[in-house]
């Protein structure tokens, strides 16, 4: 550095004017001064002695036990921090630039307490003025900024991952997906499966917009489609699927969107489903093709699960059955969501059907989306597919044909032949509350055959009183009582 610099540097450092602009200041203005300006001030003579000390802080005084008058300085201070007490002073009696020292004090309390201390020589008295400043506000704001910045990095890997199993699963997905802005309807990203069902190359038509990937008769209804969604509009159960085909191919597939936001942006994730007919009749016989496609237009209900009642298809029948809108809305779906009683019916034609291959007749009822009900009979079949096996149902309505006595809900079996027929199809509580009943009527019955309706002779024969025989009668509707009855 020249001499002109550190002339300059050593001006910047002291004040230019001092006995004009300060003027002369006692010791007791000197001392308020150094208090003032800092947490802990110490007066230090040569020898390291403190001769003086005051507190800034009130409660740095309460953590360091008192006064330190009399006290060597260095004894203060950790060992690791000693060095930099000599330091400090050093610099003070060579009256060199101050420089800020970071020194540990063991307090009571067991931890290190961390000051920032500086000094200076007190002219021709030979002591030294060190003052310091309490650290640990500074370290508490470090230690939390450490923390957060784990945090960070730790919500920065989760992020990492998520977005990386996000990746994998996008791109095996067997089902074709594209992520569309919502806005500029551009193909932000398009999966393999896309790319194959369009006959384009995903990397190609990233930026492109989604209209350009159909054919021209099929972009208007799928914009309007999209508009829809964006605006939170839900199909109605009449609602018909939009069906488009591929701009460079006769692919048909249905077009499914859902809307979902990403910084701050609506974005629509595209979903094309392809004509499952359209894709069979490939690689199965003409004639065979027909047969499904007859099994889609059939007016009795055809649903196929899984082993476990996941459904894989369903026909329009069975949706209308169902007050669903389209066939993804079952889907994926548990059949007993709508199928049967919960928990009873589904269980026995499960059962049933890994066990025997086969079930006809089967008498329940199909609760709609809606809260609705419709008696039907039901005939199964299970068929072995790969490795697994698939389930097929046919569900026919018959609440037209079904006469109230032979109706499941609310009605008496009068045999047990009947009664075992609830096996499966209610619960066990229920059950054994009809069994009683069947029993206890098929007995007064027989009582009164016995004693040709001698009423009286039938309460004894039974162990009952002739007024509880009749509350019992009526109840079954057994005979012909008179209101008058029970008092004879």
């Amino acid at each position: 550095m020249s001499s002109r610099a550190a002339t300059a540097s050593k001006k910047h450092r002291r004040f230019q004017t001092p006995n004009e602009s300060i003027g002369p200041l006692d010791a007791e203005s000197v001392g308020e001064l150094l208090s003032a300006v800092s947490d802990l001030a110490v007066i230090v003579d040569d020898q390291g002695t403190i001769r003086d000390m005051a507190f800034g802080k009130e409660e740095l005084s309460r953590e360091f036990g008192g006064s330190w008058v009399d006290q060597q300085w260095i004894d203060k201070v950790t060992v690791e921090s000693r060095p930099k007490v000599e330091a400090l002073m050093r610099d003070a009696a060579a009256q060199a630039a101050p420089r800020w020292r970071h020194i540990n004090h063991p307090v009571r309390e067991g931890d290190d307490l961390p000051i920032l201390y500086s000094a200076i020589r007190m002219g021709s008295s030979g002591h030294t003025a060190v003052f310091g400043r309490d650290l640990r506000d500074i370290a508490q704001l470090q230690q939390r900024l450490v923390k957060a910045q784990e945090s960070m990095e730790r919500d920065y890997a989760r992020a990492r991952s998520a977005e990386a199993r996000y990746r994998m699963l996008f791109h095996v997905a067997s089902e074709a997906v594209l992520i569309v802005d919502a806005l500029s309807r551009k193909v932000l990203e398009m999966n393999p499966a896309a790319g194959r069902l369009l006959g384009v190359d995903p990397s190609k038509r990233v930026g492109r917009p989604l209209a350009s990937l159909l054919q021209t008769d099929y972009r208007d209804a799928v914009s309007d489609q999209l508009t829809r969604v964006l605006n939170g509009a839900e199909p109605g159960p009449g609602e018909k699927e939009i069906r488009a085909h591929a701009a460079n191919g006769e692919q048909e597939f249905v077009v499914l969107a859902s809307v979902f936001r990403q910084e701050k942006r609506p974005m629509l994730l595209v979903r094309l489903l392809p004509q499952r007919v359209g894709n069979v009749s490939e690689v199965v016989p003409r004639t065979k093709s027909k047969v499904l496609a007859l099994i889609e237009r059939s007016p009795d209900g055809f649903v196929v699960t899984d082993a476990n009642g996941l459904i894989l298809a369903a026909n329009g029948a069975f949706l209308d059955l169902a007050d669903l809108a389209t066939e993804d809305q079952a889907r994926g779906q548990s059949v007993d969501r709508w199928l049967g009683r919960p928990g009873v019916d589904v269980n026995v034609l499960l059962s049933t059907l890994r066990q025997r291959g086969t079930i006809q007749l089967f008498s329940t009822l199909v609760r709609g989306e809606y809260g609705g009900t419709t008696e039907v009979e039901i005939s199964g079949v299970s068929a072995p597919s790969g490795d697994d096996i698939v389930l097929g149902f046919t569900v026919r309505e018959v609440s037209q044909r079904l006469s109230s006595e032979s109706r499941i809900v609310g009605s008496l079996p009068r045999s047990l032949d009947q009664l075992k027929d609830l096996v499966g199809r209610v619960t066990l509580k229920e059950l054994i509350r009809e069994a009683t009943d069947v029993i206890e009527r098929l007995c007064i019955e027989a009582a009164l055959e016995l004693s040709k309706d001698n009423r009286a002779s039938a309460a004894e024969m039974l162990g009952l009183s002739r007024q509880s025989l009749y509350v019992k009668m009526r109840r079954y509707g057994l005979g012909d009582l008179s209101p008058e009855s029970d008092d004879v």
